[in-house]
This record gives C-alpha cells, sequence and structure tokens, in this order.
C-alpha cells in the first residue's frame, strides 16, 4: 500500500528528515538526532509534524450528551474552550482508542483521536455507529486538518506575540484552547502536547500548514528551535509515561488496570463499558501497568517477557533509552502480586534474563508536576 503523506511531506525532506513508515504515513523519524531533539524539547522548544492526527466533529443538539455516553470522563461540566482526556471504550471495557475531547460550543465538539487512517476510520465508524437515537452529526474531518506540536519551556515565549486571540498565550492555561489568527491564518491553538513539557498544539486547515510550519521554525530561531521527529517523540512521552495506544493500551487492556482509572466516572448515569468496568473495580484488576528499571543488559521492547524467577509473570507494552536519566526503563503489563515497587523481576532480552526492578511511574515528572 502506497504510504500518505502529510501536507509537510516536502519541507521534512528540505530539512534532511529521516522518513521511515509510520501507521500508514510516510513520516520523519529524526532530523539532527533523536536525543538531540530529545533535549531540545526538554530543555528550549522543538517543533513536530501531527498532521496524521485524526479529527473527528459531533454537531448538533445532542453532541454533548451522546459524547458523555460514548466516553467514560464527564464532560458534562466542560465549558467552551476546555479539553478534557478520555478512554472511549468497548462494551467488556477493552479501549477502542484514548482521546481528547474540545467543547467549541454546546452544539460542536471537537474529537482528537490517534493517528493513522486505520484509527480515525475505526473511531469515526465506531462513534457513528452509536450515534443512532442521538441528534447528531458525526464528521471525518482528518484530510481537512493540518497540525504541528510547538513544545517545550520556551514554547510560550515563542508563540505569545505571534498569535492573536481574545486570550493571550500566557493566560491560556493548560487543557484550554482558543481560536486566533496565526501568520495571518486561522488557527485553533490547545496547552496541551505529548512530551511531558509546556506546550501547544495547533490545527489549522490542511492548506495554510506549510505556512504555519514555515512560520514558526522562523520565529523561533532565535531560541534555538529543532524540527523533531517521531523518535524524540517517543522518548519523550515515554520518560513521561504517556500511554501509546497499540503498545500499552488496546482493545484488551481497560483503563483501571493501566492507570486510567481517574478517567472513569462511574457517577456519570451511563457510559458505553461501565458495566464491565464496574465489575473490574468491584473485583479489583488483577494485573497492572507497571514501571520497570532495568539497569544493564539491553533495552527491553514491546511484547518481551518479563519473569518472577522461572514464572512467566507479565509483557513488556513500552520500553526504551530515557535520554534525560540515561537509563533504561520499560512500562509492563504484570500480574498484580509482583507490581509493588522495589520487586525484583527480570526481562527476557535476546534470550538472556535480564534483571529488572519495579519502580514508580511516570519516571520523569511532568512539567505541570515539578
Amino acid at each position: 500500500m502506497e504510504l500518505l503523506r502529510t501536507p509537510l511531506y516536502s519541507d521534512h525532506l528540505a530539512l534532511g528528515g529521516k522518513m521511515i513508515p509510520f501507521d500508514g504515513f510516510d513520516m520523519p523519524v529524526q532530523y539532527t538526532g533523536i536525543i538531540d531533539e530529545h533535549v531540545t524539547v526538554r530543555e528550549r522548544v522543538g517543533i513536530f509534524d501531527v498532521c496524521h492526527m485524526g479529527e473527528i466533529e459531533l454537531h448538533g443538539k445532542d453532541a454533548l450528551r451522546f459524547t458523555d455516553y460514548i466516553v467514560t470522563n464527564s464532560v458534562s461540566g466542560m465549558r467552551d474552550g476546555d479539553i478534557k482526556y478520555s478512554p472511549l471504550c468497548y462494551p467488556d471495557g477493552g479501549q477502542v482508542d484514548d482521546i481528547f475531547v474540545y467543547r467549541v460550543s454546546e452544539e460542536h465538539v471537537l474529537l482528537v483521536v490517534n493517528a493513522s487512517p486505520e484509527y480515525s476510520v475505526k473511531d469515526f465508524d465506531w462513534i457513528r455507529e452509536h450515534s443512532k437515537g442521538f441528534d447528531v452529526t458525526v464528521l471525518n474531518r482528518s484530510k481537512e486538518f493540518a497540525e504541528v506540536a510547538l513544545q517545550g519551556p520556551l514554547a510560550p515565549t515563542l508563540l505569545g506575540p505571534l498569535l492573536r486571540a481574545p486570550i493571550p498565550v500566557a493566560q491560556l492555561s493548560r487543557f484550554k484552547f482558543v481560536e486566533g489568527t496565526l501568520f495571518d491564518k486561522h488557527a485553533l491553538v490547545s496547552r496541551t502536547g505529548y512530551t511531558g513539557e509546556d506546550g501547544f498544539e495547533i490545527f489549522c486547515d490542511s492548506k495554510d500548514g506549510v505556512a504555519l510550519w514555515r512560520g514558526l521554525l522562523d520565529a523561533g530561531k532565535e531560541h534555538d528551535i529543532r524540527p523533531c521527529g517521531l523518535g524524540a517523540r517517543d522518548t519523550l512521552r515515554f520518560e513521561v509515561c504517556y500511554w501509546l495506544y497499540g503498545n500499552d493500551i488496546d482493545e484488551n487492556t481497560n483503563p483501571l488496570e493501566t492507570g486510567q482509572g481517574w478517567t472513569v466516572k462511574f457517577d456519570k448515569q451511563d457510559f458505553i463499558g461501565k458495566e464491565a468496568l464496574l465489575k473490574v473495580k468491584q473485583e479489583g484488576p488483577n494485573r497492572k501497568l507497571t514501571g520497570l528499571h532495568v539497569p544493564t543488559g539491553g533495552i527491553a521492547r514491546t511484547g518481551m517477557e518479563v519473569k518472577k524467577g522461572d514464572l512467566a509473570v507479565g509483557l513488556v507494552r513500552s520500553g526504551n533509552y530515557c535520554p534525560s536519566l540515561k537509563q533504561v526503563y520499560a512500562m509492563a503489563m504484570v500480574d498484580l502480586p509482583h507490581t509493588a515497587v522495589g520487586s525484583e523481576l527480570a526481562v527476557t532480552i535476546r534470550g538472556r534474563d535480564v534483571r529488572a526492578q519495579v519502580v514508580g511511574m511516570p519516571f520523569v515528572t511532568p512539567f505541570n508536576k515539578r
């Protein structure tokens, strides 16, 4: 199958991006190097192409009521300009996806879903299928949007003078968004990100994506901005233990065993998956997404077996070298009796059982909790 290209594809090539297949797209994995780009975001500011993310719009009198029914989190108290993170669950409690809910107005909700045409179509079909009986229109607008992520401690300094909006950048709180003008183009700017640093995700019409990307790169030169690829995006999110759909969470994991329990609001009248998740809550999960430190012996990769002696007790979901810590860590789904911090386990790496110790998550504290 021919790979899709985002509106920024030619710019990636011009900037020396190393391109790889990713979820159906031809995307840059790095430019100057994963560690250099990682450090850039932790210390200054970097910019990512995230045009491959999906956008689904809900319109109609029941837009909010319907959203509240399909997600586990509560959206009834949201105001215009609010954003909430939530799993989107199957009736058995497994996850269709994890998404962000943007309340544009009482009758307009924007859902930002995970990357790849497969996920956006899967989510769209699931959402549309369950919209019967609600006064709501479901639109897949993924091809009409471009999105870039401006991330790092200097992101507000860079974006502040550039964005013309009703709310100044300095006053835009985390998990809030505002619509305004950026480089004479209409943009929706949210104070969100996937790196554990301060920053913004900026949405615009697909035809304006190149102008915003180039404008931010040019304006950011004085801050030593760098274009950043998928490699740094993954190491950054991994250090702060943000979930990656398809690795840490999927249709076979429920939010109560993955650390997403805070997003499940059982006091809501009803939502898809409520009965199954209530049963898990009452009985208690039998496994848990768990942090591991692997001091020597290689990198624990997705799918590697976690053991206690000769007993298999789990599987690695994500594993990587953490540039900020200069150590190897992993997130693994581990049987509950072996998840206490300090427990000694092992990961089978290239045929050898390598020592691993259970540690708390996140491995690096996100900026808003430092």
